[in-house]
């Protein structure tokens, strides 16, 4: 790991749709996890890897363990989304990723979050990382970003 080099961050656009907020116009604030699950997602792809497969290939589960959101500013219907999403920590069986929403328009910080996810197998027990998973994860995961450093202060 060189930590000279930016953080592995994924950036995913989305819009809010009408369903997604309340009679204000604002987006509920469930919706943040959704979108803080996208962006994992997208992450994971980024990094070579489909959740999908994880599953069904490599029975290797990343079960939601702690979220956490600070709401910043309200998201209103038909704005642009951008979710930041990156790995904070990867170890043998439990991965930290962290999240910042923000407006397309005008970048304005709508919230930040983190996850927190246990490895297990089908049925629910702890489990390990199988290697080729851990050491992109780590790697990602090792890097110093602004992002990081940002939730820091």
């Amino acid at each position: 790991m060189n930590s000279n080099h930016s953080q592995i961050v994924n950036e995913t656009r989305l819009r809010v749709r009408y369903a997604e907020t309340d009679q204000m116009g604002v987006v509920y604030h469930s919706n943040h996890f959704i979108w803080f699950e996208i962006g994992r997602v997208e992450l994971l792809r980024q990094l070579g890897f489909s959740y999908r497969a994880m599953e069904s290939e490599d029975n290797c589960f990343i079960a939601v363990a702690e979220a956490k959101c600070r709401y910043r500013a309200p998201a209103h219907y038909d704005d642009e989304i951008l979710v930041r999403t990156c790995l904070r920590n990867a170890r043998e069986s439990v991965l930290h990723f962290g999240y910042e929403l923000l407006r397309g328009e005008d970048g304005a910080l709508l919230a930040e979050g983190e996850t927190t996810h246990i490895v297990t197998d089908a049925a629910m027990k702890v489990a390990a990382l199988p290697e080729k998973y851990l050491a992109a994860f780590r790697w990602a995961a090792g890097r110093t970003s602004d992002l990081q450093r940002k939730s820091k202060s």
